[in-house]
């Protein structure tokens, strides 16, 4: 075994090939950009080494810094995680020329499998089941458009050397093709410096489901479960689980022999992870084989009670596999969930911001949490909006999908938009729960996941007010003039406070009663009693308890109730001063740099035309106009960037 390897990536990712080292005795080196100081994995780590700006280009993708930090730190082997350079042969390959152990499969296999076109082509002779579609290496616009007619439409574009859903496009006809090609290889240029792409035809509310395989240099080749990753949003997983349920056993088995026979066909050595689409009909289609440990490995950890990062230590070091297939054993149901930064309301685009508050759910048997994020980190631009994994197990998938709800509810983050609402939604949605499985599952679900919030914004208010003056309330109170509760000689005590929320406007007020708060709300008296500790505000109204969770920022705070979470300005008179902007203008959605304007000054445009294309947290968006007219002011050019809200250019409309 290693007595020391050097983690060529960063976050939770990072955070969890450290822990595992740890368990096992093997020292530790971890990477970081100027962004990632301070940052978790980099505190977790024995050593660490600074490889450049925040720019994973200029960092975490520069296979020179990270070797010779490998080398000023005597690591023997370096664990590229997942992203970044885990599937780039060029940095495998310069590993194996400077002595160092790359902990991943040969150089040959990541060569095979790096273009999803090859890598159709390998399986097509292996027997592995393909989707009908085009993998060759013609990419002239006539070939592709010719090729696109002779699959079919709809049909799907994928980058050829990628995953992650970049450089993913669904185009349901000819006449969406070229607009689709274009954008889909602009992306995969810049995710992947290769903007190669290949397309097959689109199967219709199908499941995702992947088998984890696993291979050593001894000849032995086993696959540990599968996990069904169907529900995603923008072709990007957010729920996973395993065992993938409804599967027959006949059906498992194949896509395991399937999975295991892809492995052998490139001579892998390592972790792999080969994906299938699994139609309603029962058949499954090879997608690609990712040559590295997923995102959603610890799902199947769980089920398997293995540690699949040891496992990549144990083959790199050249030991045998500790179990074989007949020893694998799966045992109950595991689910994860990914909490991103990020606006499900606002078609799931990454929100940027500092981690203000942090509570997470308490890790017992059955609950884990991997992560790279603490309270007052910053979620930037500059790499994925993850900010945990939130793991639980159980007997059973039931009893496993309760435990996912209930430590949802206790996962309390603020300071920026996260997904956890949607995720609490979609843990207890009943068509989830009955296995309703597609890779469509958001939008056909939307008017449920998507629901108006149906939290009481009165009691929310109430808890926020009550949670001032338990604030302002001093430990030790020894006399009247000491409070800071609305104390008035010969009258009741009262307390008045004003918030606002979007905009509507709460105005609230608390008379003290004794060792309660009276309000008079819609022609009724509601006696209200507060106790709080740390974040939580133990809450009674007429004798029904609840528990709010509090969270403070700026001039305001969120109030998170079982319902929901509702966030708060405390009133200023500026707060409600609104300026609207000129009619027409155009603003960015979020931070991030300006790729092409594609209109000038003068110009006539139609409705929905695209007028400006920029790119954040390594995906693109389109700016289109929202009417037609005239553009009368541009205010940014390609390679610019941009904050959040920054108006980009101004579109007068078409007098009618």
């Amino acid at each position: 075994m290693f007595d020391k390897i050097l983690i060529a990536n960063r976050g939770e990712i990072a955070c969890r090939i450290i822990a595992t080292a740890k368990k096992i005795g093997v020292r530790t080196v971890a990477v970081y950009s100027d962004a990632d100081q301070y940052a978790r994995h980099v505190k977790m780590a024995d050593e660490a080494v600074h490889i450049g700006p925040a720019q994973s280009s200029e960092s975490y993708l520069r296979s020179d810094k990270i070797l010779a930090a490998a080398k000023l730190t005597g690591a023997q082997a370096i664990h590229p995680g997942y992203g970044f350079l885990s599937e780039n042969e060029d940095f495998a390959d310069a590993c194996q020329q400077a002595g160092i152990v790359f902990i991943g499969p040969p150089v040959s296999a990541i060569a095979a499998m790096g273009s999803k076109s090859a890598a159709k082509a390998i399986m097509e002779d292996a027997g592995v089941p393909l989707v009908p579609g085009y993998h060759g290496s013609e990419q002239s616009p006539d070939v592709l458009q010719h090729e696109a007619q002779r699959v079919g439409f709809p049909l799907l574009l994928k980058a050829a050397y990628g995953g992650g859903g970049k450089g993913m496009r669904v185009v349901e006809s000819a006449a969406d093709f070229d607009e689709a090609l274009q954008s889909a290889k602009r992306e995969a240029k810049s995710a992947f410096g290769n903007d190669k792409v290949l397309f097959e035809r689109f199967i219709r509310n199908p499941r995702h489901v992947e088998i984890q395989v696993f291979c050593d240099e001894h000849g032995n080749a086993v696959y540990l479960a599968e996990r069904d990753c169907s529900v995603q949003r923008r072709h990007q997983k957010v729920l996973e689980e395993a065992p993938a349920p409804a599967l027959t056993e006949k059906t498992r088995l194949a896509m395991g022999e399937a999975a295991v026979k892809a492995a052998q066909a490139i001579d892998y050595v390592g972790a792999g992870t080969v994906e299938f689409l699994y139609d309603q009909s029962g058949e499954f289609y090879f997608m690609e084989m990712n040559t590295r440990l997923q995102v959603e490995h610890p799902v199947t950890e769980m089920v398997t009670g293995q540690d699949l990062v040891e496992w990549q230590l144990m083959v790199a070091a050249g030991q045998p596999l500790p179990l074989s297939q007949d020893q694998v054993m799966v045992t109950g149901h595991a689910f994860e969930a990914r909490i991103y930064a990020e606006s499900p309301d606002n078609d799931f685009l990454p929100s940027t911001g500092v981690v203000e508050h942090l509570r997470t759910p308490t890790e017992v048997d059955g609950v884990r949490i991997d992560t790279g994020i603490e309270q007052g980190d910053e979620i930037s631009t500059f790499y994925d909006p993850m900010i945990a994994k939130l793991i639980v197990w159980d007997i059973d998938r039931d009893r496993a999908l309760l435990k996912l709800q209930r430590a949802l509810r206790e996962y309390r983050i603020d300071g920026l938009t996260t997904n956890v609402e949607f995720l609490r939604r979609l843990a207890a949605n009943k068509a989830f729960k009955q296995l309703d499985l597609t890779t469509e599952f958001i939008d056909q679900h939307h008017d449920q996941l998507f629901a108006t919030d149906t939290v009481d914004l009165n009691t929310a208010a109430v808890a926020a007010t009550l949670w001032d003056v338990l604030q302002q309330q001093p430990q030790t109170v020894d006399s009247p003039w000491q409070r800071a509760d609305g104390f008035r000689l010969n009258q009741a005590s009262g307390y008045r406070l004003q918030l606002q929320h979007d905009e509507e406007m709460l105005d609230i007020t608390l008379q003290r009663d004794g060792d309660s708060f009276v309000q008079h709300h819609n022609d009724n008296s509601i006696r209200w009693q507060a106790t709080a500790q740390d974040d939580c505000l133990t809450l009674t109204a007429d004798g029904h308890r609840q528990l709010a969770y509090i969270a403070e920022h700026d001039n305001g705070l969120s109030v998170m109730l079982e319902s929901g979470r509702v966030s708060f300005q405390r009133h200023r008179v500026a707060d409600t001063l609104e300026q609207d902007g000129p009619a027409g203008e155009l603003v960015a959605p979020m931070n991030g740099t300006i790729l092409e304007v594609l209109v000038a000054a003068g110009d006539s445009v139609e409705k929905d035309q695209a007028l400006v294309i920029m790119e954040a947290m390594k995906m693109e968006y389109t700016i289109r106009a929202p009417h037609a007219g005239s553009v009368t002011q541009v205010f940014y050019q390609a390679g610019e960037l941009v904050s959040d809200g920054a108006e980009l250019l101004i579109v007068e409309q078409e007098e009618s």
